[in-house]
């Protein structure tokens, strides 16, 4: 049977000044993976496309690869990347594959569409009508009609951090291959709840997301063929942005619909706890510094959730860093700041020499009334490189991470790790690959929301959450939502999703 798998990932963050154009989706390779290529890189990993892949060659599929685009979350897609990305896999789709395996997000908006893989399934469902389609779809998706209308069938991760891409990819596309031979026939429902969770309240170590997550898996363990609760991406201001549930069955229209009930209205009242209470950011450090004093014997994380790039920030805001060199916190090592030029500048000045930068704060946010400012610090070069190492964290294990020209600044005993391109520090690696061992230092700063889990949360024996400045806010009212529907929880205090 003829397989074609294609990638077309973004999370946009709708708030985020940082552009999106298409050398972005090439992972800092200059150029999109297909072909050969891209199934030599992918090939056993722990992404969707390597569970695709392992999925097909369980069936004997005969794969081809037109086109790998994964972007790291930011602003609005560029039309011109969209169009590119979608017509490479609508060619693809006119050669009339048995079945079409997308690696997809959920939540991508584009300059032109609040619903990006809904008009990209609808292209493809018009040039091959009979086609089995299986979409992958991180948990953060803002789900839309359309995507449902012309997909086959829907999965979505169960893991915040996400750690079950491949499995979530090898569950769509068993599916779908089963489909395609007649041995099950998927029916599929959607609904939504009208709730935007909290980001940082959606991990699945915490209630309630885990309970919900729990429960879709023991769903599956029933008899369903995958049900996705989805917590969606709330940094999108956009109409169907928050919470939805699918639930794909084997011909069972009436449990489909039953199941998909249950976890709506369960999320639904559990939204309470979908809601972060932020603490002022002076106070955080404080008892950060504390935590240390107190309890040594293992580095403490202070967390800088607001400025998270995997979640569209600019990575450059500079309110956590400052504040931790004025309450005077020793022994830090900080990861990361986006800042291109200050890496230029070391570079050029060599390691050992001392300079004075002007870092981070450049890229200005007009979504947000208060703007980062760039701190000017004098300290020393201490290790330039070219920023590439090897994920071995289960969330990317088998992939090469890509920090670009890298450099580490020590100002006294604060070592900040300078990058330049945007990238989430989920593996420690992030670290270790420059030189700096992170269980050795007292603290630990990280651009982080969520995923820090994967690979931190084993390290540090406290983690001490630092509400900053960025476009990831946690704070719903520095942002101003104009084309989310209304009324909505907890925008608005509602009560009841009856009729909504």
């Amino acid at each position: 049977m003829d397989v074609v798998i294609a990638t077309m990932s973004h999370e946009t963050n709708t708030f985020s000044p940082v552009v999106t154009d298409l050398e972005r989706f090439s992972g800092g390779r200059g150029k999109l993976l297909s072909g050969k290529e891209a199934r030599d890189v992918y090939t056993g990993t722990s992404s969707c496309v390597g569970g695709y892949l392992q999925a097909a060659a369980e069936f004997g599929g005969n794969v081809t690869i037109p086109i790998i685009a994964g972007a790291p979350p930011s602003g609005p897609v560029e039309a011109e990347a969209f169009e590119h990305i979608v017509g490479q896999i609508v060619a693809a789709a006119e050669q009339n594959p048995d079945v079409l395996m997308l690696d997809l997000h959920g939540a991508m908006v584009t300059d032109s569409f609040e619903d990006g893989e809904g008009e990209l399934l609808r292209r493809v469902r018009a040039v091959a009508p009979e086609t089995t389609i299986a979409v992958a779809l991180d948990m953060h998706a803002n789900l839309y009609p359309a995507m449902v209308e012309h997909a086959t069938l829907i999965s979505g991760y169960h893991t915040y951090p996400h750690i079950d891409m491949d499995a979530t990819a090898l569950r769509a596309g068993r599916i779908a291959l089963k489909t395609f031979l007649g041995e099950v026939r998927p029916v599929m429902v959607w609904g939504n709840a009208p709730m935007l969770p909290h980001v940082m309240r959606q991990g699945t170590d915490d209630f309630p997301n885990r309970e919900l997550q729990q429960r879709a898996m023991e769903m599956e363990a029933e008899g369903a063929l995958a049900v996705s609760l989805f917590t969606g991406f709330p940094h999108a201001d956009i109409n169907n942005a928050g919470l939805s549930v699918v639930v794909v069955t084997d011909d069972d229209q009436e449990l489909a619909e039953r199941w998909r009930d249950e976890l709506l209205e369960t999320a639904w009242n559990d939204r309470q706890s979908f809601v972060y209470q932020v603490e002022p950011l002076e106070s955080s450090v404080a008892r950060g510094g504390e935590l240390a004093d107190r309890q040594p014997g293992g580095p403490v994380l202070l967390l800088d959730h607001y400025d998270n790039t995997a979640s569209g920030g600019t990575m450059d805001t500079t309110e956590v860093l400052a504040e931790i060199l004025r309450q005077g916190l020793e022994d830090v090592a900080v990861f990361g700041f986006f800042d291109p030029q200050v890496v230029l500048e070391m570079e050029s000045a060599g390691v050992g020499a001392e300079l004075t930068v002007s870092l981070g704060g450049k890229l200005p946010m007009p979504a947000l009334a208060l703007q980062s400012k760039p701190l000017l610090l004098t300290g020393r070069v201490v290790l330039l490189s070219e920023g590439r190492f090897p994920a071995t964290v289960a969330m990317s294990r088998g992939l090469t991470m890509n920090m670009g020209k890298t450099a580490v600044l020590r100002v006294g005993t604060v070592d900040i790790v300078v990058v330049s391109r945007h990238i989430e520090p989920f593996d420690p690696g992030c670290l270790r690959s420059l030189g700096i061992e992170p269980t050795e230092r007292r603290y630990l700063m990280l651009k982080s929301r969520i995923h820090y889990r994967v690979g931190f949360m084993p390290l540090v024996k406290h983690v001490v959450e630092c509400a900053g400045r960025g476009v990831c806010t946690s704070d719903y009212s520095e942002l101003e939502f104009n084309n989310v529907r209304r009324p909505i929880y907890p925008l608005d205090g509602i009560n009841s999703r009856e009729g909504l």
